[in-house]
């Protein structure tokens, strides 16, 4: 058997970017945990930055299409219609900036700057979609930061999955005294719950989403 051998410099783990035509993603330290690495700028830790690599499947390609510097950290990306989203912290200028670039990684454009002190913290922050959103959640708040402000009451054990025509889908899971779980599917515009759904919600890596009852 043939081992390939992939240069990352350090970067010990990969995943998979979800619907993508096989690209994976790594990043080094906080592994895109922007809440970690608000805590090390914040305590003046040695590391300042972190950094942020793809690769292709097929041909073992390494790119790294920013350079970090101190006080920016980069978040988990994102794939949707073959461009990569790129999630940038900037503590030391205040900004959470949100970029993207084409499968061929040419050139990067802004697509959002948010200013950092609009945002409550940092825990869970993270891109979403469809369409391109993004959020944050803890306990039994979930929050769209951009590109409209929502804040939403939703259950302590439901977990933000994907939107969809202006529907929220979540998963929500019992012990009673068995496990189970259900989706919730809530109205993007108030929250409200517009169905309920017994299963298990699976995101599969082509795209593909199923409802294991």
């Amino acid at each position: 058997m043939e081992l390939k051998e992939i240069r990352t410099d350090g970067i010990a783990s990969l995943d998979y970017l979800d619907a993508s035509d096989g690209w994976y993603w790594g990043s080094d330290f906080t592994y895109g945990d922007l809440y970690e690495a608000e805590e090390l700028w914040q305590d003046h830790h040695t590391i300042t930055k972190n950094r942020l690599i793809f690769v292709n499947a097929e041909d073992g390609f390494v790119h790294e299409p920013l350079k970090p510097k101190a006080g920016t950290y980069f978040g988990k990306p994102l794939y949707m219609n073959h461009r990569f989203y790129i999630l940038l912290a900037d503590f030391e200028g205040g900004k959470i900036r949100i970029l993207e670039t084409d499968e061929n990684i040419l050139e990067i454009s802004p697509v959002a700057s948010i200013e950092r002190s609009e945002i409550e913290d940092c825990y869970n922050l993270m891109l979403q979609k469809e369409p391109l959103m993004l959020t944050r959640s803890q306990s039994d708040i979930f929050e769209i930061i951009w590109p409209v402000h929502r804040t939403y009451k939703v259950g302590n054990t439901e977990a933000f999955c994907f939107a969809k025509d202006d529907l929220l889908y979540f998963s929500r899971w019992f012990e009673d005294p068995g496990y189970r779980e259900e989706v919730v599917i809530r109205k993007a515009e108030d929250g409200s719950i517009a169905e309920v759904i017994e299963g298990s919600l699976r995101m599969n890596e082509d795209g593909q989403i199923w409802i294991l009852k």
